[in-house]
């Protein structure tokens, strides 16, 4: 984030987080993408010590009382180390705690926010299935009401933290006779008899985080561990959508910048035709649109972030976060694109970490709702914009100034 643009305490706040930085050994990262490490709950306990996890929650639950824009920057600094950091980082403290402290109860608070928050336990969420990825209400996994407990069955896939996570946050179905929006719940289900890392995926980037396949088979889930409403998963999951979204650009922004980085460096002391390469135009115009690229997404993600600190319309906020997602995680791919493009062949081997970055940060436009489908999702909410802006009259009717605005024979539709 923007220096100018951050108080005392969230910059003070970003020098803790860089110095969690500084803090994780080379192997830890190198160990991660050989998957040599699976889940790393070291950094996650050290980030946890530091209290650097879920800064926007009240201190009574372990965060700090702060908002959506120092969430951002702090999503921004872990992601430098590389985006599996940002991932595992944010899944459990951003998204899983996210949906406990807005729908959950007190008890529920107590016995899994406050202890993940300290780095003691980890968590995951469950939402993709085998048979569906943007399909979320198509969910198959079902949990049968026994009364003081559901009986869960079912398979979720490409899970982060599939092999670590101590509790996961899953959607069941548990009314299928009604309506999508209507038929699943949310539960906590804690690691115990039935459930079962069965997969872990060889991933392209992004390794490390122990991704993989959790197959439940007749979990008895307490229903004290239902989260919100029973049949009122829809409730949780529109909420949840934040943090997903905003929180996936906000990291995009780190592997990123760090690429950007080295990619600088590097043309600065390069030489080719007796001359340093970042004289050339081919070279700092690809580094300078990269820079472009960096500050319109921080710039996009703090006026998202405002929006939904300030408590904008919910339909603007849907928007402006899908719009968010879509643009800052593209615009990264081509920072990270320009920046190997201009180090040449050696930004190809893993002689420099562009590579890796490279790699990881092609999930970005995939996973948390693919861009094509934050595409469908701002057309319609613009288009419910201009319809209700057109309704109330608020703007000047634009299409009467043209000179001829009153040839109406002319302005065909069907």
């Amino acid at each position: 984030m923007f220096d100018y643009m951050l108080t005392d305490e969230q910059l003070k706040l970003r020098d803790e987080v860089r110095d969690l930085v500084k803090w994780v050994p080379k192997q830890m990262i190198l160990d991660m993408d050989e998957d040599k490490i699976q889940f790393p709950k070291e950094f996650l306990r050290e980030a946890g010590r530091r209290n650097l996890m879920g800064c926007r929650y009240p201190k009574k639950w372990g965060g700090r009382d702060m908002d959506w824009v120092s969430t951002c920057m702090v999503m921004e600094e872990v992601g430098t180390l590389g985006y599996i950091f940002s991932c595992i980082f944010g899944v459990g403290a951003e998204l899983v705690c996210d949906a406990i402290i807005q729908h959950g109860t007190d008890e529920q608070k107590e016995k899994y926010v406050k202890p993940l928050l300290r780095g003691d336990i980890f968590a995951a969420e469950c939402l993709t299935e085998p048979r569906g990825g943007s399909d979320f209400f198509g969910a198959t996994s079902t949990a049968v009401d026994k009364g003081d407990y559901f009986l869960l069955n079912g398979q979720k896939r490409f899970i982060v933290g599939a092999e670590g996570a101590d509790y996961f946050l899953v959607y069941a179905r548990t009314n299928p006779d009604a309506e999508p929006h209507k038929a699943l719940t949310c539960f906590v289900v804690d690691r115990s008899p039935g459930v079962e890392t069965k997969y872990l995926y060889g991933l392209m980037g992004d390794r490390g985080g122990g991704t993989g396949r959790l197959v439940f088979k007749d979990v008895k889930v307490p229903r004290e561990n239902v989260i919100g409403e029973v049949d009122g998963a829809y409730a949780v999951f529109t909420t949840m959508m934040i943090p997903e979204r905003l929180g996936t650009a906000a990291m995009t922004i780190g592997p990123a910048r760090t690429a950007l980085d080295i990619a600088t460096a590097y043309t600065s002391k390069r030489k080719a035709f007796g001359r340093v390469i970042n004289r050339f135009q081919g070279v700092s115009f690809q580094v300078a649109e990269a820079a472009m690229l960096l500050d319109a997404s921080r710039a996009m993600i703090y006026a998202t972030s405002r929006a939904v600190d300030d408590g904008a319309d919910k339909y603007v906020i849907r928007r402006m976060v899908s719009e968010t997602k879509k643009f800052v995680t593209e615009a990264c791919q081509k920072v990270v694109h320009n920046s190997m493009q201009v180090i040449g062949g050696i930004g190809y081997t893993n002689v420099l970490p562009v590579e890796r970055i490279y790699r990881d940060l092609r999930l970005a436009s995939i996973w948390t709702g693919t861009n094509e489908v934050m595409s469908m999702i701002i057309a319609h909410e613009w288009y419910r914009e201009f319809y209700k802006t057109l309704e109330k009259r608020l703007v000047r009717d634009y299409e009467a100034d043209a000179k001829e605005a009153d040839a109406v024979d002319e302005k065909i539709y069907e």
